[in-house]
């Protein structure tokens, strides 16, 4: 992986997800769909559930009949918006389990939920796309291989993730579709977001076949059930560092992502330039966000692969023209 976009790249990582998906499947003597089937973020929830249980050794017939079931009931994966499914309600609920609780102004715990999507958000949609295409098209063209379903989340918990155990899906908050309060555009929010969402979906793939950190501080499990930064378990020794994006302090393959993220974003920005002040405030943000995610990773370097080296370099050179 490098920090610009590769379409091509992102389907030969997708390709190594789908034969350990596939791999999983055979283990536990369930039949593997066919490959558009098996892109599609519920098949590898079946995966993961079923990876999960072959720890304890074969799986009991009962249960195999489960998975199958909810195999055979996992339709073609196509590209676009997807309204609320058991698969996407699960990795909400996982989310919301991962992250610290707080309450809103009514005292009440904040929550998030899944939303349908109506016709004004899709058109929304459909502009965000078309202005991420126009403005960076290598972008455009590796978030459709990277992503499967967009989901809409409402609520005040969480502003997006994805989860490795339902992979290819994104989840972003409603309001991304909108114009911000300091009047960022709803099509140049909603375009950051799928940069944002799709850049931790590709790095999750693509850690798998070329990891970013060391042994102890890479993820151990790739169907692991937390959300987004965390896409795996069984670490050895986790190092948590703070980081741009979260209040919490996230494990150093968290903010090796963001930074990832952070520096795409800004790249983003730099192509947007001249549509007006907020634009411009944003750009300006997420290089704050981006130099404190280089600066912190790279005192975490003994930490970090050959090829996580050479990506935190290319951040590094992309922020800094950038600036």
């Amino acid at each position: 992986m490098r920090v610009e976009p590769d379409a091509q790249e992102a389907v030969h990582e997708r390709t190594q997800v789908l034969r350990r998906l596939r791999r999983v499947l055979e283990r536990a003597e369930l039949t593997p769909p066919e490959p558009d089937t098996l892109r599609h973020p519920a098949a590898a929830e079946v995966a993961h559930l079923a990876q999960h249980a072959l720890r304890s050794g074969p799986l009991a017939p009962e249960r195999q009949s489960r998975l199958a079931a909810r195999l055979r009931q996992v339709p073609s994966a196509a590209f676009g918006p997807a309204d609320p499914q058991d698969h996407l309600n699960r990795s909400v609920t996982r989310a919301l389990r991962a992250i610290p609780e707080r309450k809103g102004a009514d005292g009440q715990p904040v929550t998030a939920v899944l939303t349908v999507w109506d016709e004004r958000e899709r058109a929304a949609l459909t502009s965000a796309l078309g202005l991420l295409g126009r403005v960076w098209p290598e972008a455009a063209a590796e978030v459709r291989e990277t992503v499967t379903e967009i989901a809409l989340l409402d609520g005040e918990a969480i502003d997006g993730f994805t989860d490795f155990t339902v992979h290819g899906a994104v989840l972003v908050h409603r309001a991304r579709l909108t114009d911000s309060a300091a009047g960022l555009p709803g099509p140049v929010r909603f375009a950051e977001a799928l940069v944002h969402e799709g850049t931790h979906t590709r790095c999750n793939a693509a850690a798998l076949t070329a990891p970013f950190l060391t042994p102890d501080d890479a993820p151990g499990d790739a169907h692991s059930d937390q959300p987004r930064d965390a896409d795996g378990t069984g670490r050895v020794r986790e190092l948590l560092v703070e980081t741009p994006l979260r209040a919490d302090p996230r494990p150093l393959t968290g903010l090796f992502q963001q930074t990832v993220v952070l520096a795409r974003s800004v790249e983003l920005y730099r192509r947007l330039t001249g549509l007006g002040p907020a634009v411009d405030s944003r750009r300006a943000t997420l290089l704050r966000g981006a130099h404190q995610a280089v600066d912190t990773l790279g005192t975490h370097t003994g930490r970090l692969t050959d090829h996580g080296k050479e990506l935190l370099a290319e951040c590094d050179g992309l922020i800094g023209a950038a600036a």
